[in-house]
């Protein structure tokens, strides 16, 4: 399955190579490369335990990408369903067999890697509902008995997630799976009812959570008084961030990370270690990138003319920039600590897979930005 360019040609993968977005490329290593001092430093100016596993991870995420991104558009048009349940299958063995860690059942054990299945949802519901609107017209849109499918397979994932339970995740897909609703013409009423739906379903959501989860919720109102327990993760990031001041203490030189006050500081609050030690300043300059990038994938998403490709592509920008905006949110205290890690720059496997196959899928969008991809049934080819 070749893609084809605006004249009708079929593109060799020479041609393709040099219709890749290549600054987008280097801004996502730029990134990433950010990522991998941080986890320096994290490290206490040592490669273990973290920053040189994340080089190898991201070594491997980017050719993965290239790979992605070289494949025809209507090859994910074609497999999107598949890839969307059979990673609901992996996170429906992550609830019968899945591995333990630090009190939660997130991971599938593969022997050579642990496979995190929830992060790798984030990619496939966005291909399992693009291709779903990309099968109905903007009337059938407009009908809600044509979105209790998406519905559902936005809020089956997310159960399954927060079982696990990681509330982060099950939010952010709920979030995700919203983004899309909006961006194909969902109406705005309609999200005006399922939010007041959603508020009617809050006691019911709070007796899924687990006691930590409410008391990091409840702690969030007024962390000084659980200091020591609950509220200990939000005191401390926001002593980091104001000890940084404006240019910040200087690489490895961040004394609430590097002094074991600062928790976690190599996945959800490794923000806080950098503006530490960088300063205002230069969480900025992270923020300022993370900015372009966003540009660039809205820029990309507008060029592409059929509805698969610019869904995708719209999908993969608003959720990794909603989650970037929960992290930083999260730990200036704007936000309960649900534990969302900062793209690209928090350590993690899966986490780094699942963005880079992301804007494999926006590359891919964007070389066959003018191929012709016809209307077909929401469910054909599954």
């Amino acid at each position: 399955m070749a893609t084809v360019s605006a004249t009708g040609e079929e593109l060799t993968l020479g041609r393709k190579l040099l219709l890749l977005n290549w600054p987008l490329v280097l801004l996502l290593c730029l990134i990433s490369a950010i990522g991998v001092g941080m986890l320096y430093s994290a490290g206490g100016g040592s490669w273990e335990p973290w920053a040189m596993r994340q080089v190898m991870r991201l070594g491997a995420a980017l050719v993965l990408m290239l790979v992605v991104a070289l494949i025809d558009i209507r090859f994910w048009l074609r497999y999107a369903y598949a890839i969307y349940f059979v990673t609901a299958a992996l996170l429906v063995g992550v609830e019968v067999a899945g591995a333990t860690g630090m009190g939660a059942r997130r991971w599938i054990d593969l022997g050579v890697v642990r496979l995190q299945p929830s992060e790798l949802m984030k990619i496939a519901l966005i291909l399992g509902l693009a291709r779903y609107f990309h099968g109905i017209s903007i009337e059938d849109v407009g009908r809600p008995s044509r979105l209790l499918a998406p519905v559902l397979m936005t809020l089956a994932p997310a159960f399954l997630v927060l079982r696990q339970p990681d509330l982060g995740t099950a939010v952010m897909l709920v979030i995700a799976g919203a983004t899309i609703f909006f961006v194909v013409g969902v109406r705005l009423w309609k999200f005006a009812a399922v939010g007041a739906l959603g508020l009617a379903a809050m006691p019911v959501v709070w007796s899924f959570l687990r006691p930590y989860q409410r008391q990091r919720i409840l702690t969030f109102f007024d962390p000084e008084t659980d200091p020591l327990g609950a509220g200990y993760h939000i005191l401390q990031a926001k002593i980091a961030l104001g000890s940084g001041g404006v240019f910040g203490k200087g690489y490895m030189q961040g004394s609430q990370a590097h002094l074991d006050f600062l928790p976690e500081r190599q996945t959800d609050f490794i923000f806080t270690m950098l503006a530490e030690e960088f300063g205002l300043i230069g969480g900025l300059e992270v923020l300022a990138l993370f900015l372009v990038l966003f540009a660039y994938g809205f820029g990309i998403a507008l060029r592409i003319r059929n509805q698969f490709g610019r869904v995708v592509a719209l999908g993969v920008t608003m959720t990794v920039s909603i989650y970037v905006s929960l992290n930083i949110a999260m730990v200036m205290g704007l936000v309960p600590v649900v534990g969302a890690p900062l793209p690209l720059i928090s350590y993690g496997g899966t986490a780094m897979l699942s963005v880079m196959v992301g804007y494999g899928l926006l590359l891919s969008a964007s070389i066959g930005k003018d191929t012709a991809i016809g209307k077909s049934a929401p469910f054909d080819d599954f």
